[in-house]
This record gives C-alpha cells, structure tokens and sequence, in this order.
C-alpha cells in the first residue's frame, strides 16, 4: 500500500494509509471534541439540484465545469456495517475484483448484520476472497459496532467531525472512508474529503494552479463552496472523469468526448 494511491469500487481514488491522519483536520483531537449537532439537511436529488445552482452562482469555475461536463448524479451506499464494509472489501482492488468479492460476500452473510458476520470462521471468508487484512478489519469493525464504540443509531446526532472520530474508532477505517460513507450512505451535504487524489487533480485543473493543492489547500479552496462541499465534490469528480487527458490535443480531447 505504501506510496500508492489506488481506486475503490465506487471509482474513487482512496489514499493510503499513511497520509490518512494528515493535518488538514487540524490534528487528532479535533474531531474528539467537536460539538454534537443535528444535521438539518441532507443530500438528495432535490438538495442536489438547490447547490448546484448555489454554487455556479458563487463560483464561475464551478458554472464552467457544470457547463462543460454536465450535471453530477447522486451516488448511494448502504447504511450501517455493510456500507463500511464494502468499503473495507474495496481498498486496493480494481473495480471487477471488488463487486466479484461483495458478491460473494453477500451470498454467505444475506443479512449482513456484524453478529452473522463474525460467526463466519476465517475459512469461510477466505473463500470468498477477502484478505486477512480485510477480514481484520471486518472483525474489528463488526465488534466495535456490536459492543457499542459504533453506534449508528446515534450518528444522526453527530456533527460531521464528531462522525468520523466514531467510526475511525474501527482498524481499517479511516477519515477518507468515514468521509465517503458519510457523504454517500447518510447525505451529508458538507463533507470534502481533502485527501481524494480525483478531487485534487480535478481541483488543479479546474482553477488552473501550477502545482496539485495538497489537502490543507484543497480544504482552504473549498471554504467557498460552503454548505455545499459534498456537491462541490460531486462536481469534481464528474468533471475529472470528463477532463482531457493533460498531454492530449485539443481536437483529440473533443473527438473522444464526442464519442463517449
């Protein structure tokens, strides 16, 4: 894992685990004692459509992506143990082997309940193709989740910061994707995760910088995107997936957006 940064199943690029803690959550105990607040607004089509308009009228460069790539569709996850865990089986796995091994994974814990999941002996889950780092994390997350440091119950009464430091609590989970569930499986609207290498590429490109923005000014950029992080990310990410690629002719690049 070390040095690399790889794709998870949702096409995203996840860091490793090694500038998972960097400073741009202003250290460890930020999140510890964040205060605990309700979240009033949640991301879905209608939200969705409401910060779009509100960002392209706070930023031109947001207008011109929207305008260049289109509209962002809403992405989804399951709630609970088993929207982290495919999160979990997705690390450092192409996009194929990932849905091969959530298949499969699925077939043997239907109910996808954490008890069911740690009755499965290490054999079992082998076999359908998780790692052991994979079912280490699995384990400790389905325990942590079972014996109460995880409660989902109560995320809702959890502000954004406050959320993460619960559900890193589990080995395997780490800021990005606490982030990443947060944003895609309960719609927080307000979340930029800042060590996402689509988002920064995206980012470089979409407000011309000479250099990639590191995390801290990928935060600092996305200050004026505010309430609206998540969409704004959700921009990035199509807008990323549409970008020419940086050596490629300007009549090259509109021959394949045409063609796609």
């Amino acid at each position: 894992m070390q040095g690399r940064q790889s794709r998870n199943h949702f096409g995203l690029h996840m860091p490793n685990l090694q500038f998972r803690l960097a400073a741009c959550y202003g250290g460890s105990n930020m999140a510890k004692t964040a205060p605990k607040t309700t979240p009033q607004i949640v991301l879905d089509k209608k939200t969705l459509k409401k910060a779009l308009a509100e960002l392209a009228a706070a930023d031109p460069d947001i207008a011109r992506a929207l305008d260049e790539a289109g509209h962002p569709e809403l992405r989804d996850m399951p709630t609970g143990f088993g929207g982290l865990m495919r999160s979990i089986v997705g690390q450092q796995v192409s996009v194929h082997a990932a849905r091969s091994i959530w298949l499969r994974l699925e077939a043997a814990v239907p109910s996808m309940e954490p008890a069911d999941f740690l009755a499965m002996s290490d054999e079992q889950l082998r076999a359908v193709g998780l790692s052991g780092a994979k079912m280490k994390y699995g384990r400790s997350l389905a325990t942590d989740i079972v014996e109460g440091r995880i409660s989902f119950d109560s995320l809702h009464e959890l502000d954004d910061a406050a959320a993460i430091a619960m559900l890193t609590q589990a080995k395997g989970i780490g800021p990005w994707t606490a982030e990443i569930y947060l944003m895609f499986a309960h719609g927080r609207p307000d979340i930029m995760p800042g060590l996402d290498l689509g988002l920064v590429v995206a980012a470089q490109h979409l407000k011309k910088l000479r250099t990639r923005p590191d995390a801290k000014r990928l935060l600092k950029i996305a200050e004026a995107w505010r309430p609206w992080r998540s969409a704004a990310a959700l921009v990035l990410w199509h807008y990323r997936r549409n970008m020419p690629d940086w050596g490629a002719p300007r009549s090259s690049a509109k021959t394949e957006k045409k063609a796609t």
